[in-house]
């Protein structure tokens, strides 16, 4: 990332996806094989990664933070994400675990404040480990039913991902 002309720059980069929600029942197919949903929702996301919008909004985002000014940018993002419900954000983190002056970090979180949304999900990979933040509007979600639902889900993912290699 520090080397001149390196394919990944240091810096940060948005980008904004609007992608819908999709209403699943349990008669549902996709509910009954939990990683075809995640295959499919892959398939939506790498199709609207790869659109054109993606490219114009960085492209219009450049444009606004060299012809005014980063406040402008920053004005912008907050009037984009005032208009969105869900915000999912994520950082690649180190590969390995930081020890700064011998003082090993276990784990690191992050999470965005101040942001208008009604949920948010942040998600860090530090040292091999997945780390997701979830944050909500005091009253929107019934925590313990989401931290058991989010628990099963993911180990029938697991489940059937180990099973299906």
């Amino acid at each position: 990332m520090v080397r001149p002309n390196s394919e990944s720059p240091w810096a940060n980069h948005f980008a904004f996806l609007h992608v819908p929600i999709p209403k699943v029942k349990p008669s549902d197919s996709q509910f009954s094989d939990p990683l075809k949903s995640v295959h499919k929702a892959h398939e939506v996301i790498k199709r609207k990664q790869s659109s054109f919008g993606v490219v114009l909004t960085g492209k219009l985002l450049e444009m606004m933070k060299k012809c005014r000014n980063p406040e402008a940018v920053a004005r912008h993002i907050k009037r984009t994400s005032r208009n969105s419900n869900i915000l999912i954000s994520n950082v690649t983190g180190p590969m390995e675990k930081l020890s700064p002056a011998n003082h090993l970090i276990k784990g690191a979180y992050f999470t965005i404040v101040g942001t208008p949304e009604s949920l948010q999900v942040t998600m860090i990979g530090f040292a091999g480990n997945l780390r997701v933040v979830v944050r909500a509007e005091q009253g929107l979600i019934d925590f313990e039913l989401y931290t058991r639902s989010m628990h099963d889900a993911l180990h029938m993912i697991h489940h059937d991902a180990c099973r299906k290699q």
